[in-house]
């Protein structure tokens, strides 16, 4: 009995073997199999990739004119892109009150895409006359060299004697950047001369991305100060009300007690 047992215990190890080995190959073929069709889908990817550049492309040019018909409706408006850089959360936390004062003489700022887009963008920034620089206008360039990687370059600052903002350590924060951070900012204009991390430029980025597309946004951001001091004065009034609620309230109590004190004194009369 127990050989015959065993002989079937031995038939049934066998067919496990067989079992897996034909499960290893099915998974085998299929994971073959996975990477054919994920190589049409990655082809089909960069097939993508390539019409929505042409249409980036196409819709870019198509942009311009409007681009430029509302740079000359901003130039209209006095500090409209300090005021933009000011109300902008990010943008703000990095001027101090000095580079706030040589941001008003900013007129007219330009984001500049390149033909094919991905090679990169630049930044121009115009200032009228003013007492801290020479240069009429600011620029800052983003583009890939040879071996693909990111690299920037940018216009020198031609400061002008002591006016020098990127060398004044202890620049007082601004309003806005009060909120959103404790230590001192270092200059706005620190960042035309910083090519460290091209790659990961977040301010470059914030400007093309998100303030350029549509800067009205962000003049239009009401005064968050003059929004919470209303506030406050709404507390204010509110905590008046409560009082005057408080005071007529303990008044009545008094008043109650005086009738109550009253009437016991003429029970003890007709007593």
């Amino acid at each position: 009995m127990s050989a015959s047992t065993a002989k079937v215990s031995r038939k049934e190890n066998s067919n496990h073997d067989v079992a897996d080995e034909t499960s290893e190959k099915e998974q085998q073929e299929a994971i073959e199999h996975i990477d054919e069709v994920q190589n049409e889908i990655d082809r089909l990817n960069e097939q993508a990739s390539e019409e929505i550049l042409k249409v980036e492309q196409k819709y870019n040019k198509l942009r311009q004119p409007f681009f430029q018909k509302r740079s000359e409706l901003i130039a209209k408006i006095p500090n409209f892109w300090v005021t933009t850089f000011v109300n902008h959360p990010q943008v703000s936390a990095l001027l101090g009150e000095e580079d706030e004062e040589a941001l008003h003489y900013l007129s007219r700022v330009e984001v500049t895409e390149f033909e094919d887009i991905k090679s990169g963008y630049r930044i121009d920034f115009y200032f009228d006359e003013n007492p801290y620089f020479e240069n009429k206008a600011l620029s800052k360039e983003f583009n890939v060299n040879e071996s693909g990687d990111p690299v920037s370059k940018s216009s020198e600052i031609k400061w002008k004697a002591g006016k020098d903002l990127t060398k004044r350590t202890g620049q007082t924060p601004n309003k806005a950047g009060k909120k959103r951070q404790h230590e001192e900012p270092e200059s706005f204009f620190t960042w035309f001369s910083d090519h460290s991390d091209t790659g990961a430029d977040e301010l470059g980025e914030v400007i093309k991305d998100d303030i350029w597309p549509n800067p009205l946004q962000y003049y239009l951001v009401p005064d968050m100060e003059d929004e919470e001091g209303d506030g406050d004065d709404d507390d204010d009034e509110e905590e008046e009300g409560l009082e005057d609620i408080d005071e007529g309230e303990e008044e009545e109590g008094e008043d109650d007690d005086e009738d109550g004190d009253e009437d016991g004194e003429d029970d003890g009369e007709d007593d």
